[in-house]
Formats: structure tokens, sequence, C-alpha cells
């Protein structure tokens, strides 16, 4: 989510003042951690389902309510805030890291004139900036996934991390560093295909609602093409998102791996789970999308409205 900074009053040279950029980067990445602590129950119960009847075991749950309601009724209200310690890290390592590589490659492929990037290089700049921040935020979330699994396990098979920070050094510690990294190719396969869809999806559909007489461009225009991107966004997403998933949370069996590599994942889950549980979670996953957009950029907007009052203004 690109952190746009309010603009500043004048200063001597007439020139409007601005916030740094990494007061951006970190206002983007706040913003963000803000937003994961409204969304975060909808998270913990896309995981559930798409763990749900793996390797060809009874479904646990029906439905994504079956999940919610069954979560509150086992583990209580705190469980279904069950890491958001990871959530929150992910953020903080994945937006952060996103806003900064695609400032940066935006700016330098701007023209001398101040001619911006066109829409495919915009496209290329998103894909880029979208699977180098999921590179750097892998770790977040194996983490994330690990723990939000946890509590659909025997007491005796939890891996009972306390924390983020207890879970990555755990990991490192008792499965090597490179587990840390386990499944990046698949997450920052899911960073690409949304950046990708979500940026074909919104404009197409922005220009479909305005072709059709009934919208102007106006907030309810923008608000609907988001929805039927983020339907868009999801369909697309999914089955990739699964396979990371899966990938994170497996454990060792005889010494040897649950999955040899993604195309082990997908044929796994079609030939015993069935076609249509690539998009387990549907629900949970598309419920997050809106929400978590709409509340970054509400919480930004507030960031840099202070920003500006406390150490722009006068």
């Amino acid at each position: 989510m690109a952190a746009t900074a309010s603009p500043g009053t004048g200063g001597m040279d007439g020139k409007s003042r601005t916030s740094p950029k990494s007061v951006k980067f970190l206002f983007g990445g706040l913003a963000g951690m803000g937003a994961t602590v409204f969304v975060q129950p909808l998270d913990l119960v896309k995981n559930r389902m798409q763990l749900s009847g793996e390797g060809a075991k009874t479904r646990e749950y029906k439905t994504s309510f079956h999940a919610l309601t069954s979560i509150l009724k086992a583990e209580g209200l705190r469980g279904i805030y069950t890491g958001l310690s990871a959530g929150l890290l992910r953020q903080a390592t994945y937006t952060t890291t996103r806003l900064g590589i695609y400032t940066v490659l935006f700016e330098r492929l701007t023209g001398a004139d101040g001619t911006p990037p066109g829409f495919l290089l915009k496209a290329l700049i998103g894909m880029t900036a979208g699977a180098t921040g999921a590179f750097v935020g892998t770790p977040a979330e194996v983490a994330l996934i690990r723990m939000t699994a946890d509590g659909r396990l025997p007491a005796d098979q939890r891996r009972g991390y306390k924390n983020v920070f207890n879970a990555l050094i755990r990991i490192a510690g008792e499965e090597g560093v490179p587990t840390l990294w386990r499944g990046c190719i698949p997450t920052m396969a899911r960073a690409v295909v949304v950046n990708a869809a979500q940026l074909a999806s919104y404009s197409q559909s922005k220009q479909f609602l305005l072709d059709s007489g009934y919208f102007s461009d106006n907030i309810l225009c923008h608000f609907c093409a988001s929805m039927i991107s983020g339907l868009v966004t999801t369909a697309a997403s999914m089955p990739v998102d699964i396979v990371k998933t899966r990938i994170q949370n497996m454990r060792m069996i005889d010494g040897k791996p649950e999955y040899k590599n993604g195309l082990d994942v997908l044929a796994k889950v079609v030939r015993y789970e069935g076609f249509f549980s690539l998009w387990k979670g549907f629900t949970p996953y598309y419920a997050r999308l809106g929400p978590h957009t709409v509340l970054t950029f509400i919480f930004l907007e507030q960031m840099n409205k202070a920003y500006k009052r406390l150490f722009l203004s006068g």
C-alpha cells in the first residue's frame, strides 16, 4: 500500500513540504499492522479452513462460520487472535519492504521530464516489489501459519510457540535457519499473482462501471471496483495460497517432508479432497481483503494528518 504523504505548508522557497520517504515507509507498515489487529480472526479462519481435511482426513469444518464458532467454543475469544504477533511482524516486514522497493523503482523509472512509468511497467514494478517483500516476510509468514494451525492439533502434537519471536528462534534452532524460508516460492508467487490480478482487474472493473452510465468517478465507484477486484484476486491467488499454507505447516514424517513441492500439494489436494478444495477458506480470504485495505488507508491518512500537523505546519 503506497503511503501518500499529505502536503505540508509552503516553505521559504515556496515549495510544499512533505514527509520524508523513511516516514512514509514507517507509516505504511504501521497502517498495515493496525488493520491486521482487526482482521486477524479472518486470517486464522482462512488458515484453518485450508488445513481442514488435509491428508484425506474428514473435514474438521464444514463452512467458515462453522470454523469460527468451533474455534470460539474450543479456544475462547482469545483463541481467534492466536498468531497476532506473527501477523503484525509480517506486515512490518512485508509491507515496509514492498513500499520501499516500489518507491525506489518507481522514481528511477520516471522520465527526466517527470513522466511516470506506463501501465505495464507499473505492473512489473508492483510485482517485483511484492515478490521481494514476500521473500523478506516469509519467516513471519511461516510462524503465522504454524501459530494459527496449532489449536486444531491434539495437545501432545502442538508446537506451543509463545509468540512470533519464540517461534522464529525455535524453528531456526530445531529445524534449521532455511526452514524459516520454507514455502518462499509459493509465497512470492502469491504476491506476484495478487499484484497482477489487483492492478488488471481494478482498472478494468472501474472502466466497466464508468461505461455502464450508472457510476461517476467517485468513492462509490472506487469501492465497487475494489470489491470486484478483490473477488478476482481471491479466486486467482487461492490455489497458490493453499500451497503456501500446506508447505509452511508440514511436518517431517520418517525423515521425509509431507510434500515434495508445490505441484505435489496441488496434486494431493485435488486427488484426496477434490478440485474445489483449492479454494478452501474463500469467504474469510475475500472478507479480509476489503476491510484490510480500507482500514490501512484510514490509519495511513490519520498518521499523515498528524505528522503534517505536528511537524510540517507553521
